[in-house]
Formats: structure tokens, C-alpha cells, sequence
């Protein structure tokens, strides 16, 4: 990877599209069918015009952005459309609680014997039908407000969570799988938005028709508003109590098995070549049925406790009811209540537990909504391990000079893998680190970087901290070539250009030319625009290797970091591109993470590091007439017949490359 100026923006680069785009990078697709124009025409003309985004990013948090995420921190971005929804659901639960009232008032001005009055059920029915279309209008416009809310808030959402996720340290992704980060980004943000687009809006709804319906109930007949009230509610309420305890432990077992399998299936779907090539593909499918199983076992324990708690209020609502029917019918038989009231009270007393029922359902979104906002919260709540100071100042262009004084450093507390490094590089020298796998060199380079930061001592790039400066300003003028590059999904032009996307094709042709990677264009179907499947399976590792030296040559930086880049090299390849490597590392400086004795002999100074110390620094031929720790490995090169081939065994050691 490598770092320059520029960003995405007209003109600028970036991944092409627009007419034409098709025949440019040999999509399958190219232009729109005759028959679907005028279609595309008459949308093409409502379309409003979309200015560019502006986007702007920093590592430091925006101000308010440390505030802990819930649901009602989401919606109060949008109060007029909260406002608005709030409303309609008003309208809609208050108007679809008349129909039962003009039930009664029908039966008992117009139906009973003595009472015949046809004109008074007309009219009332033609209000119950106004209640209706009146509670169907209200509906309609409620799902568009909470509709459209819900598309807003997720949008906020998703560009929240992928701006912290671009704003966490490195250490952040080593420890945590990429599945379930997926997950987050998937599947805990859709089981949000389902809440928010239908669930908390029926929430309100069916919570609020409860209550007009306990209102209206003690305003027919208080005595049997009083049995309802003392029968059914406490018992409810138990129930309910029980319910909500339970479905949070449930529902946050299924958002963690979600996350395994979607982790899981993430490792199996990278790994394939190697799950392919030592046949464990039986091994892997034994392993994924015991996540899913896992997953599976969490989904039937909510179901156990949703089987116990609808059919068990839809029974204690039928008892209810039955209780009523004999207190109320007992009442009209006493002339103590019309037979239209009773009526009435029945019908309102069946919706007051259909809501009940509705709720059930809703308050299974609600569970996975507030499980999914949980486990949110918590990535949230990761803080980058590197920040940028208050006041960091910006770096100013560099000459190149890196200081490590007294530098220690630990992945993890208690285990340091540099202790005490002090090392002096001088503006435009070129500088390789080598040593046995394990010993620390790619660390180093990680703290120049500033991936990580130091546990002692300081890093310094002309005498100027680097925790003191932005960094941005500080990435902005590095070049980083890893061992294994990374190409993203596009044309091979944009992943030249990714560190730079306002070059002109010039300068990206100029540093094609540069690392030889011209060769490899010429083949290429469709030059610098064919495509560049996921990852640049399609191209070779040198191929790959090529084009992030063509990268970090279009990004012009002042200190370059190679972390091994030619080892995924052929000799012949290698040999191309090392009178690029020679004008690239011309006036800057330079830092060689070197397994290849060819290598670091390219460099001014070699240091070798061992055991997470600096053991030796010299040029070659001092460190071969010292005949140290540098003259055993390269002795041991030599005898193995590496000297004058261009290439060689890896420096001998043990342990694992950090």
C-alpha cells in the first residue's frame, strides 16, 4: 500500500464508469438495450441533479461522536419526520377504536325491539366506513414517514460504523475476525432496520391502542373495566416481566451465532485454495454444521419461549373474555347494561388482546433490534490504540531523517518483541533490516508507519514526533510496498492510481513503465483498464507484487517502506525491476525489510536485528569483515550457492514473522 495526496472527485481518477465504461473495462454489458431507452429517458428526466459528495474524514472522533448509541439517539437526528410518525400513530390508534363503540350505539339506537330505526344504522355505519378509509389514509402515511426515517438512520448508521471501522487501529483487525465484523455491517444493521422501518413504529401503535382501549373501557361500565383490570393485567404483566428477560438472553446468543457462522463461512470462502489443496474440505463441513448448530440451538430457545408466551396470552384472553361474557350477560339480564354496550365492551376487550398478540411479534424485533444495537455499541466503543493528540500539528514535508530512540515495544503486555532500540537513518539513505523470522524487523517498520505506537521510547521523522503530528500528514508523504500487496476490485489504472487518483494517465503510464509492469500491461486483454478481480486473484503474485511497486512509484513519497516486496518475484522479474527499485529509492529515504541477503546488500547500511535488539550495523563488507552474527548468515548464503544468482535462501531463524 502506499500513501499520496489527491482523493476521488471529477476528474481525479477513481473507478471509471459513465457511458462507454462498459467497452472501456470489457464489462459484459455495453449500453442500453433499444427497447428499454425511452423507459430510461422519461426516469432520466425526473431525476433531480446529485452534486458530488463531500466527504470529509479525520482520525479524530467528530465532536458528539463519543456519545453511547441507542435507538433514541438515532431517531432524535430526524424530529420533524419522529414528529410526524409520532402523529399518525396517534391518528391511527385513536381512529381505528371507533368501530366497536358504533357497534354498540347501532345496536342500541337502531336495532333492538322498539328501536327499529334504519336511518340511524345508515348513518352509522357510513361513520364506521369514514373511520375506516380515515385509519387506512393514517396507516398509509405512517409507513412512508417511518419508512423513510428508517432509510435515513441507516444511512447514518452504516457511514458511522464504517468511518469508526476506517478510524481503528491495525491491532483492532488482528484480533478480530472479519466475519464478524461482516456481521455487524450485515446482518445486525438489516435486523435494525426491519425494527425501525415496521417495528417500533406497530410497537407504538398496538401500546397505544392498549391504552385508548383501557380508557374507553372504564368509560362504558367501571365494574367490569375493574375485573379486567384486576383478572387479566397482573397476570400479563408476570408474563411479560418473564418474556423480556428471557428474550434478551436469547436473542443476543442468536446475534453471537449469527456472527460465527458469518465469521466462519468468511474464513472457509478466503482459505479455499488452501482447504482445497490439503482436502479438508470434510473437516470444514463438520466444523461449519457445529457453528450452525450452535446457531441453531440459540434460534430454538427463542422459539421455546415465543410458544410459551403468544399461546399463553391468547388463553389467558379467551378466559378473559368468558369471564366477562357471564359477569356482563348477568348485568343486561339485570337491566344493570344495554346489550349494545355489552357488545361493545366484548369487541373492545378482544382487541385489547390482539395488541397483546401484536406485540409478541413486535417485541421479538424489538429483542434482536436492541441485541443488534448491543453488539453496535460495543464496536463503538473500541478506541484506536493510535490517535492523534489534541493540537497535533501537521508535518511538514520531510527530508527524510528517522530517529528510534530507545524504542520497546509489545503486541501484548508483558511480551515485547523490541526492547531498547536506538537507530539513527539519515535523510535519503537507504537502510536494510535484516535477521531471523521473529526478530522484530517488520515491527520496526510498523512503528515508522505508525500503526502502532511505541511502548517506550519515541519514533521520530526530523526530529519530530510522531505522535505530535497528524496522520494524515505524516501517511500522506510514506510509501509502504508490503510483502503480500493488496488490489482492490477495479481496473489495474486504478489500483496504480489508488494512492493518487488525480494522476494523469501519464504519470500512471510513466510508473507502469518505471517497475516494468509495461510487459504486463501489453498483455493484459485490455491494457491499464482490464479488470482486476477480488483480491487480483486473476494476476499473479509477481504481478500483483508489480503493480503496488507501480503504486508506491505514483505516490512520490519521501520515506519508502519495502516489507520484503520482491520476494513473490521470479529471477527474471526481479532482475526488471531493480533498476526501477534504483531510481525509486534515488533521494529518499528508505527502510528494506529484507529475508533475501540480494537484498539488503542493494542498501547503504544493513542492521541486524535479533531477539528484538540491534545487534550489528555496518555496510556489507563491514559486516562480512566483522565476521558476526550478518557474516555467519551470509556464509551460510553463500554456501548454498545463492552468491551471484540475484536471489537466495531466507535468513535462517526461527519463529514467526511479526
Amino acid at each position: 500500500m502506499a500513501w499520496g495526496g489527491g482523493g476521488y472527485g471529477p476528474g481525479g481518477g477513481g473507478f471509471h464508469g459513465g457511458p462507454g465504461a462498459g467497452t472501456a473495462t470489457g464489462l459484459p454489458f455495453e449500453g442500453i438495450p433499444p427497447e428499454r431507452q425511452a423507459g430510461v429517458d422519461r426516469i432520466l428526466a425526473d431525476e433531480p441533479d446529485h452534486a458530488e459528495p463531500t466527504v470529509s474524514f479525520t482520525h479524530r472522533p467528530a465532536p458528539g461522536s463519543d456519545r453511547r448509541l441507542t435507538l433514541w439517539m438515532l431517531l432524535t437526528r430526524y424530529p420533524g419526520r419522529m414528529a410526524a410518525a409520532g402523529l399518525l400513530v396517534v391518528v391511527t390508534a385513536l381512529s381505528a377504536q371507533a368501530g366497536p363503540k358504533l357497534t354498540g350505539l347501532a345496536i342500541d339506537k337502531g336495532m333492538l325491539p322498539g328501536h327499529h330505526h334504519m336511518g340511524t344504522v345508515v348513518v352509522i355505519a357510513g361513520l364506521y366506513l369514514l373511520a375506516l378509509v380515515a385509519t387506512a389514509l393514517a396507516q398509509r402515511s405512517q409507513v412512508r414517514v417511518s419508512g423513510r426515517l428508517a432509510a435515513w438512520v441507516m444511512n447514518d448508521l452504516r457511514v458511522k460504523i464504517f468511518t469508526h471501522l476506517q478510524r481503528l487501529s491495525l491491532d483492532f483487525y488482528t484480533e478480530e475476525k472479519a466475519g464478524v465484523i461482516m456481521s455487524r455491517m450485515t446482518s445486525d444493521i438489516e435486523n435494525l432496520q426491519q425494527l425501525l422501518q415496521d417495528g417500533l413504529a406497530q410497537f407504538a401503535v398496538q401500546g397505544l391502542t392498549m391504552v385508548v382501549i383501557t380508557a374507553v373501557l372504564f368509560t362504558m361500565n367501571v365494574r367490569l373495566a375493574l375485573v379486567t383490570v384486576v383478572l387479566v393485567v397482573p397476570i400479563l404483566t408476570l408474563m411479560s416481566m418473564w418474556f423480556r428477560r428471557a428474550s434478551e438472553q436469547g436473542y443476543d446468543k442468536v446475534r453471537d451465532g449469527i456472527a460465527n457462522v458469518l465469521s466462519d463461512l468468511s474464513e472457509s470462502l478466503h482459505g479455499v485454495r488452501v482447504v482445497a489443496a490439503h482436502n479438508r474440505q470434510r473437516h470444514n463441513v463438520v466444523h461449519h454444521r457445529n457453528v450452525v448448530g450452535r446457531y441453531r440451538a440459540a434460534n430454538y430457545y427463542t422459539a421455546e419461549i415465543n410458544a410459551i408466551y403468544g399461546p399463553g396470552t391468547q388463553l389467558l384472553g379467551i378466559l378473559g373474555q368468558a369471564v366477562l361474557l357471564a359477569i356482563g350477560g348477568d348485568m343486561v339480564v339485570h337491566h344493570q347494561l344495554t346489550l349494545g354496550t355489552l357488545v361493545a365492551f366484548l369487541l373492545y376487550l378482544s382487541r385489547f388482546f390482539q395488541p397483546i398478540q401484536l406485540l409478541v411479534q413486535q417485541y421479538n424485533l424489538y429483542q434482536q433490534g436492541q441485541a443488534s444495537i448491543n453488539k453496535l455499541r460495543g464496536l463503538l466503543d473500541v478506541q484506536p490504540s493510535v490517535t492523534e493528540v489534541p493540537g497535533a500539528l501537521e508535518l511538514p514535508p520531510i527530508k527524510g531523517s528517522i530517529s528510534f530512540e530507545r524504542v520497546s515495544f509489545a503486541y501484548e503486555p508483558g511480551l515485547e518483541v523490541l526492547h531498547d532500540v536506538d537507530i539513527l537513518i539519515r535523510p535519503g539513505e537507504t537502510v536494510a533490516f535484516v535477521g531471523p523470522t521473529g526478530a522484530g524487523k517488520s515491527t520496526l517498520a510498523k512503528l515508522v508507519t505508525r500503526f502502532y505506537d511505541p511502548t517506550a521510547g519515541r519514533v521520530l521523522i526530523d526530529q519530530h514526533d510522531l505522535r505530535g503530528v497528524t496522520l494524515s500528514s505524516l501517511r500522506r508523504q510514506l510509501g509502504v510496498v508490503p510483502q503480500e500487496p493488496f488490489l482492490f476490485a477495479g481496473a489495474v489504472r486504478d489500483n496504480v492510481a489508488f494512492a493518487r487518483a488525480d494522476a494523469s494517465d501519464a504519470e500512471v503510464e510513466q510508473a507502469v513503465r518505471a517497475v516494468g509492469l509495461d510487459e504486463v500491461v501489453d498483455r493484459l486483454p485490455l491494457g491499464l483498464d482490464t479488470l482486476v478481480h477480488e483480491r487480483g486473484q486473476t494476476l499473479s503474485s509477481g504481478e500483483r507484487q508489480l503493480i503496488a511497486l507501480a503504486r508506491a512509484f505514483l505516490a512520490q513519497p519521501r520515506v519508502l517502506v519495502l516489507d520484503e516486496a520482491t520476494s513473490n518475484l521470479d529471477l527474471q522479474s526481479e532482475t526488471r525491476i531493480e533498476h526501477a527499485l534504483d531510481v525509486l529509492l534515488a533521494g529518499r529515504t528508505a527502510i528494506l525489510i529484507a529475508h533475501r541477503l540480494s537484498t539488503a546488500r542493494k542498501a547503504d547500511r544493513i542492521v541486524v536485528i535479533d531477539g528484538g535488539r540491534v545487534v550489528e550495523a555496518g555496510t556489507h563488507d563491514e559486516l562480512v569483515t566483522a565476521g558476526g552474527r550478518y557474516a555467519e548468515m551470509y556464509d551460510t548464503w553463500a554456501t548454498q550457492g545463492a552468491i551471484g544468482q540475484g536471489a537466495g535462501p531466507e535468513v535462517a531463524g526461527n519463529g514467526l514473522q511479526r
